[in-house]
């Protein structure tokens, strides 16, 4: 469901507001009047200004008693803005109205914030919802406020996806869900789609995503999103190169193992498999809205993983998109096959100047960098580069995995041109050996994989997260795309 706060931007705060948030520091006097003065009220506390820091004081409305929330905003940074943004939220979850009055600096972070913090995921009508209403009060905020909304509306848009049950979700209602999201151009983009069936994934020779998906009564899709800048015909015609950009997201729409079977509590959470294929929707969605300066095009391989009489069996031998030929040692390790035939398509027909791909691709990696890093591998340092300030920039950090070319005999198969998994050697890393396989169909272009299986979901409500699906990668892609 989308956020469903409701948005309001203000040149001054109200000054008989109910709950009203200012930042440390601000001249309160031509908006309220405190019981006592600002400066000793903060000593008294001990504040320190931290970001998240909030001094709660109650004030005379009348007959009724309002409340000031004092917040802290830490250094200014964008970071620091975030979180306080979200702490403030929180603090007015189950309230009618927020009045905050806007820190200087980086406002649209502080707006994210607050947004994502709101963010609930219910069916049912129980629990206390988030604040119904926040009047962001501050001149000449309009853009910013625009921009942190429109982020944040895709970053739920990505947990929405990723949350709904799997009962509703399989890869045809993600492939509509996604078409519903190019609907209409905005005002600085144009956009475009294809879906592949089943039919048409046989016929065009995609037989990862087959495989993958051949022990489900609901077949697979492949999903085509195409953007381009509304200005693309003037530039070309100036003679201008545009950057064509491919985003691959893994698009599992419930994950059993197959017939290399999950145990059950590994199984719990897998309608999330697809939350890279949600995070490439969800940016595809939000580019013609922010106007992204490149031409990009997401590939989202969708499949439900599940097991049946026709279901693909360990031992099987199945042909990738291009005509590698893979041995299938472990059903669960399907994310990569479904992916690889997305990765050769794009190498082949595309012609991108670089490829990233998205996916909660390994158990491994969440044991590497736990909860609060996301792992990018790469074959080009300057992309590598470019993404790692993305995410520091956005909030969503990365840290840079290697891809050691010694640990490429893992993959060695018998029978195969490749194995999916290690073929029973001491290789280990299991992280870097399914990274060195999606290298195998990139074409030798710039390429980065980010592997978000231990940032992908939260397991409590927590700063800007919500329990559950994360929607990691909106937010740094969107930063890297749009040139901030």
């Amino acid at each position: 469901m989308p956020i469903q706060t409701s948005i309001t931007t203000v040149a001054q705060a109200s000054a008989d507001a109910a709950l009203l948030a200012v930042p440390f520091g601000e001249d309160l006097a031509p908006r309220v009047e405190l019981p006592v003065p600002a400066a000793p009220l903060l000593e008294h506390y001990q504040a320190k200004g931290e970001a998240g820091e909030i001094v709660e004081v109650p004030v005379a409305r009348g007959d009724a008693v309002g409340r000031v929330l004092l917040y802290g905003v830490g250094d200014g940074s964008a970071t620091a803005l975030r979180k306080a943004g979200a702490a403030v939220a929180r603090r007015a979850k189950g309230r009618d109205a927020l009045s905050v009055v806007l820190p200087e600096g980086a406002r649209a972070a502080f707006v994210e914030g607050a947004l994502l913090a709101a963010y609930t995921f219910r069916i049912g009508e129980s629990g206390s919802g988030p604040v119904a209403a926040i009047e962001f009060a501050s001149e000449d905020a309009e853009a910013e406020v625009a921009r942190g909304q429109a982020i944040a509306g895709a970053v739920a848009l990505a947990r929405d996806l990723a949350n709904t049950p799997s009962s509703e979700k399989n890869p045809e209602w993600l492939a509509e869900r996604a078409l519903e999201q190019l609907a209409e151009d905005g005002p600085q983009g144009r956009t475009s789609a294809r879906v592949w069936d089943e039919d048409a994934l046989r016929s065009g020779g995609f037989g990862g995503i087959l495989a993958v998906g051949q022990g489900s009564v609901s077949p697979p899709r492949l999903i085509q999103l195409s953007y381009e800048p509304a200005d693309a015909p003037e530039r070309r015609a100036r003679g201008e190169r545009i950057g064509h950009y491919v985003l691959v997201g893994k698009g599992i729409t419930y994950d059993t193992g197959g017939l290399s079977l999950k145990p059950t509590d590994n199984m719990k959470f897998m309608k999330t498999d697809m939350a890279g294929g949600a995070v490439v929707i969800a940016v595809l969605g939000a580019l013609a809205r922010l106007g992204a300066p490149v031409r990009v095009t997401g590939l989202i391989a969708a499949a439900e993983n599940s097991f049946s009489g026709s279901a693909q069996r360990p031992g099987d031998v199945i042909t990738q998109y291009g005509g590698r030929t893979v041995e299938v040692l472990n059903t669960d390790a399907e994310g990569r096959l479904v992916m690889a035939d997305a990765l050769a398509y794009a190498d082949a027909e595309l012609d991108p100047d670089l490829m990233v791909d998205i996916a909660t691709l390994t158990g491994a990696i969440g044991i590497a960098l736990g909860k609060g890093l996301g792992a990018v591998f790469a074959s080009d340092d300057e992309l590598a580069a470019r993404l790692n300030e993305a995410g520091e920039a956005s909030g969503e950090r990365l840290w840079r995995m290697p891809l050691i070319d010694d640990y490429a005999p893992a993959l060695e198969s018998a029978v195969a041109d490749l194995a999916n998994i290690e073929a029973g050697s001491a290789y280990g890393a299991g992280s870097i050996t399914a990274a060195l396989f999606l290298r195998e169909f990139t074409g030798k272009r710039p390429w980065a994989h980010l592997d978000i299986a231990g940032v992908g979901r939260s397991t409590a409500d927590e700063g800007l997260l919500t329990k559950g699906a994360t929607g990691f990668g909106v937010r740094l892609l969107l930063e890297w795309l749009t040139g901030r």
